[in-house]
């Protein structure tokens, strides 16, 4: 019992590195700009900076992309349905702990994982934010990468 709840915390564990490992990268979605006369005109440096002011002022405006919030909810969603669903099929195999402990493991790092990899998209009002503040100052945003 013990060997196979030990089994259980290491997969566990392994399962729930691809949840953490995006979040440590530095690396955030960006706009990509068309390039029009503008953008000629100024040069990418110069518009680089403007991306990163847009982004600032949505801050400080409270439009954040919040995707670490977005994480832990649907997270927590997913470690309870996978509960409900595993102690269903833990009441019916006669081990209704288990069964629902394996459940939330398994629901949450599902869905952990999932939003994990989507972690670098921004919230759609954050990106409607920014690309307006773009447009305003010239350019044409056409994307985010």
């Amino acid at each position: 019992m013990a060997a196979k709840l030990k089994k259980l915390n290491i997969f566990i564990f392994l399962f729930m590195i691809p949840l953490f490992s995006p979040l440590l990268s530095c690396s955030q979605k960006r706009p990509v700009l068309y390039p029009n006369s503008y953008l000629k005109h100024v040069g990418k440096e110069f518009a680089e900076a403007d991306i990163d002011d847009c982004i600032q002022l949505a801050k400080d405006y409270g439009v954040d992309s919040k995707s670490g919030d977005r994480i832990a909810k649907q997270t927590a969603k997913g470690a309870t349905v996978g509960g409900a669903t595993g102690a269903a099929v833990g009441a019916v195999t006669g081990n209704l702990g288990r069964g629902t402990a394996v459940g939330a493991a398994g629901g949450a790092a599902a869905a952990g994982t999932r939003e994990a990899l989507r972690s670098g998209d921004h919230d759609p009002v954050f990106k409607r934010f920014v690309e307006k503040c773009l447009r305003d100052k010239g350019y044409e945003p056409i994307g985010w990468r």
